[in-house]
């Protein structure tokens, strides 16, 4: 399946929605994206992180480590295609056993790429980031599958890391109105919430 026709799916299974919906912030959005509704379409899964991999496939890792919880599915996937050990970062510590707030095994010293679903501010990947090197491990790139294009990219770069987006929104929006998904109106309205809502950190 070829990156315009994965958009086309990811619309037709409700995985980025136009209309109005109220974010978590109180913001009104006039798109909600869900990659979540991905992990019930394996085959769609299995492209996801084969996109994710072709942004990575010449970075030079030991680890890979995706965000939880939307990535954590297509990090499993790279690591069992292309056979590279994986970690998990917990978003709770436990409060038994070991302890750990990283599972897997790994030492200091060792590179590790993390993988996210999408981009708004970076500060979920950021988090992981600061958890991974606090472990010893060496971060230097992040593959996201959507950049919405709000400020994230451009802040995780300006701390130094690689980002490598499979998607823009721009370029879902242009293709889901070439395709017909979207109308004119849709297309522009969320461009200008885009630039409306930029995220300052």
């Amino acid at each position: 399946m070829n990156k315009e026709a994965f958009i086309v799916q990811l619309y037709d299974i409700g995985a980025i929605q136009y209309g109005t919906f109220t974010l978590k912030s109180g913001i009104e959005s006039p798109i909600y994206i869900d990659l979540r509704r991905i992990i019930s379409h394996p085959d769609m899964l299995k492209t996801a992180a084969e996109l994710l991999w072709q942004q990575i496939a010449s970075c030079s890792t030991d680890l890979l480590c995706g965000v939880p919880y939307a990535a954590l599915p297509f990090a499993t996937v790279v690591s069992v295609e292309h056979n590279i050990p994986m970690i998990m970062r917990r978003k709770e510590q436990k409060a038994y056993g070991t302890k750990r707030i990283l599972e897997g095994i790994y030492s200091p010293g060792q590179r590790c790429i993390i993988i996210e679903d999408l981009f708004t501010s970076g500060s979920s990947a950021l988090e992981t980031v600061t958890l991974l090197e606090k472990e010893g491990l060496i971060v230097t790139d992040i593959a996201i599958l959507i950049d919405r294009q709000q400020g994230g990219v451009a802040h995780v770069t300006n701390k130094g890391y690689n980002v490598h987006a499979v998607y823009t929104l721009e370029e879902i929006t242009s293709v889901l109105l070439h395709h017909k998904r979207i109308d004119m109106e849709s297309y522009h309205a969320i461009n200008a919430f885009t630039a409306q809502h930029q995220c300052t950190l």
